[in-house]
């Protein structure tokens, strides 16, 4: 059983969804407004949202991007507008599924069990994900880095940082994808915030911070995590 939330202004179709997704054995959680949504996903343990994009007030776009700005949970978005701008408007500000109204009730409740089930591949596998190089091991699903067997004070910018370079190991990365990546494609701001991170990182997984050789600049381009 997961926890779903319905994310739906018109009365009779949130009933419906949550009947229907009831009866599947979800429990379910329901909002008329982008407002209230974001009030339910602060406070409640989510497993998935299924969103309207046409909600009073903010819209259901706008309740992606926030929802994406903290948090990993599975978005489907399920909405009247079925133009490709709009499905990609919704996967660009965060979704990870589109569903055009009207929809038909077996095929929403396979989306939702096959978006679970993927998800829950991706934490399995995170939970043990772990990259090393030289003395420095991150552990992605524990949140934490070792530096010679000893733990790392990270913020935890720092340590997305550390994650995403991991992740793109050997490629260099620019201040501007850093951004996109850590702070979220929302974020307004420039490289010089990227710039101080990544000197604080250094001082705390480089041997020498002056002359780093696991974060390495790539001059006019960004930086480049070495990993062999």
């Amino acid at each position: 059983m997961a926890h779903l939330l319905v994310v739906e202004d018109d009365a009779d179709v949130r009933s419906a969804m949550v009947s229907f997704l009831e009866a599947e054995g979800h429990q379910v959680s329901e909002a008329a407004t982008g407002e209230v949504a974001l009030e339910v996903a602060g406070r409640e343990p989510l497993d998935m949202v299924l969103l309207d994009l046409r909600l009073p007030g903010l819209s259901g776009l706008d309740v992606c991007r926030i929802l994406r700005r903290d948090s990993i949970v599975p978005i489907i978005i399920v909405s009247a507008y079925g133009d490709s701008s709009d499905l990609v408007a919704g996967l660009e500000a965060g979704a990870d599924d589109y569903i055009v109204k009207p929809m038909v009730p077996d095929v929403l409740a396979a989306r939702v069990r096959a978006l679970l089930r993927r998800c829950d591949l991706d934490r399995a596998e995170s939970r043990t994900l772990t990259y090393r190089t030289g003395e420095v091991e991150i552990r992605v699903g524990e949140g934490r880095a070792l530096k010679g067997g000893e733990p790392v004070a990270l913020t935890k910018k720092e340590f997305g940082l550390l994650c995403t370079f991991a992740e793109h190991a050997n490629q260099v990365l620019s201040r501007d994808q850093l951004l996109e990546r850590v702070w979220g494609p929302e974020y307004i701001g420039d490289g010089r915030l990227v710039d101080s991170h990544i000197r604080r990182l250094r001082t705390k997984i480089e041997r020498d911070p002056d002359e780093p050789v696991l974060i390495v600049t790539v001059r006019g381009l960004g930086y480049r995590f070495e990993m062999s």
